[in-house]
């Protein structure tokens, strides 16, 4: 079966076909890094990542890249809030975004470019819109430069929408546009409110990108001016992703080929936002589950289906992983060797537009024979069962071992370990000396630590 996606731009699921024989290249919108991450945040990032995974699975070479906008309005102005530097900001939350995607499994992308390391590849491709009568300098004073949307008669046709049904853009002073939909390309420096930091050398004068334009011009340095796939939220379709390819087909770029976009992550029905003052940072929320819980919640759910966020289902959903767990910790100590295999189910599932709940049910049936195998003892078929669960795991990123020291250091986890484990043996002894009190108190002081104790057939396990 060929891998089948849902492009937005043609509303309609569509057969992969690479513009390279075994090479697909992906673009995604990463975060404007200017607060911590949460839960909805990282939701894109998951689903391209399993995107990127089952690619890879299938036989094609990747390029992945993910950018970051580490300057903007807002970075500008939470920085000043704070009387930190614009840049000293976007480094610290760039750095717990990595530490954030790093705890969920999340790979690191091929290239990871920043809009500020960028600036030359944006003023030439801007050069070009110019030249070309695409877009125009303000003659206001300002510096700003703007792309002309009635020069592109093609301007709407990612969200189908005529640009007289259009709201103005609000990116900038419309003082200076020939139409209100004009949308910002440079922004000219504004002395008064913006530090001399946030402004580069250019044609127009001194200034900084804006939004939509560093994202085509990172695509064309990294990709070519065609290349596969584009991704990022559904909030972006408009009008970051329309504004990305007028202005790219506009300079002469046929763009992406795909457009795929994840659903929202919502509480109470409305989008997980900052402004909205219901986000869940995800270090909060992995003080409750673990990562690869975390994780196996949003794969659990299909990328285009809007989830409704609940910790009594975030918990239910930590809970049916940990019977897979089970399975495999069981299982492992039977199992010799096993062979990388998938089930034609899941691989249906997973072409049929990465169909990952019909994918999980697979690995739940797989496991639910694996257990009876197992009550049988070893056999060459409990081998395949493992073997298939562990396989089908890898390419959702839910692999356990791989959560093993994501994100924190190897020696760490080994003396964590190591103490838990003192305790945990203190705890059986006393038990086995039926003196429940101290066992009892030895189980309640590792949970007053955030250590969560499951008392199995085989022993005791722990869990953060």
């Amino acid at each position: 079966m060929t891998l089948r996606l849902y492009d937005t731009a043609t509303r309609d699921v569509r057969d992969f076909v690479p513009l390279r024989p075994g090479k697909a290249g992906i673009y995604v919108c990463g975060l404007t890094v200017q607060s911590e991450p949460h839960v909805g945040h990282v939701r894109s990032a998951v689903n391209f990542d399993v995107l990127r995974r089952w690619l890879e699975r299938s036989g094609y070479e990747v390029d992945f890249i993910r950018n970051v906008t580490d300057i903007d309005d807002k970075i500008l102005a939470k920085a000043a809030d704070q009387g930190l530097h614009w840049y000293e900001l976007a480094q610290r939350m760039h750095h717990e975004l990595d530490d954030v995607l790093a705890a969920i499994n999340v790979r690191r992308p091929t290239y990871e470019p920043a809009a500020t390391g960028h600036v030359p590849e944006i003023l030439e491709l801007i050069g070009r819109l110019v030249a070309t009568g695409h877009a125009y300098a303000a003659e206001d004073g300002s510096g700003d430069v703007y792309f002309d949307v009635r020069s592109w008669p093609d301007y709407g046709e990612l969200t189908r929408q005529r640009i007289d049904d259009m709201e103005p853009a609000g990116d900038a002073d419309p003082r200076g546009k020939r139409d209100p939909r004009d949308f910002a390309l440079w922004k000219g420096h504004k002395k008064e409110s913006e530090p001399e930091t946030a402004a580069w050398p250019s044609p127009y004068g001194p200034g900084r990108p804006g939004w939509h334009i560093e994202c085509s011009a990172m695509a064309r340095k990294y990709l070519g001016p065609a290349f596969d796939i584009h991704g990022g939220g559904v909030d972006l379709r408009f009008p970051h992703h329309e504004n990305e390819q007028a202005q790219s087909r506009a300079a002469g770029d046929p763009f992406a080929s795909y457009w795929l976009h994840n659903a929202w992550i919502t509480t109470a029905g409305e989008k997980m936002s900052k402004s909205l003052g219901n986000s869940l940072l995800v270090p909060n929320v992995l003080q409750r589950v673990r990562g690869v819980e975390l994780r196996f919640y949003m794969v659990s759910a299909h990328y285009r289906s809007t989830v409704e966020f609940s910790f009594e289902a975030l918990e239910e959903a930590a809970t049916s992983f940990r019977r897979i767990e089970s399975f495999l910790d069981r299982a492992a100590p039977h199992v010799e060797g096993w062979v990388a295999d998938y089930p034609p189910g899941f691989v249906a599932a997973m072409d049929d537009d990465l169909g990952t709940p019909a994918a999980v049910a697979v690995i739940h049936e797989t496991v639910r024979e694996g257990n009876r195998l197992l009550a049988n003892g070893p056999s060459a078929e409990l081998g395949a069962a493992y073997g298939q669960v562990v396989s089908m795991l890898d390419v959702l990123g839910l692999n356990p071992r791989d959560f093993a020291t994501n994100g924190g250091d190897d020696k760490l986890t080994g003396v964590v370990d190591s103490l838990v484990r003192g305790l945990l043996e203190e705890r059986a002894q006393a038990r086995a000396d039926k003196d429940w009190a101290r066992a009892d108190a030895i189980r309640d002081r590792l949970k007053a630590a955030g250590v969560e104790i499951e008392d199995t057939p085989d022993g005791p396990k722990w869990s953060v």
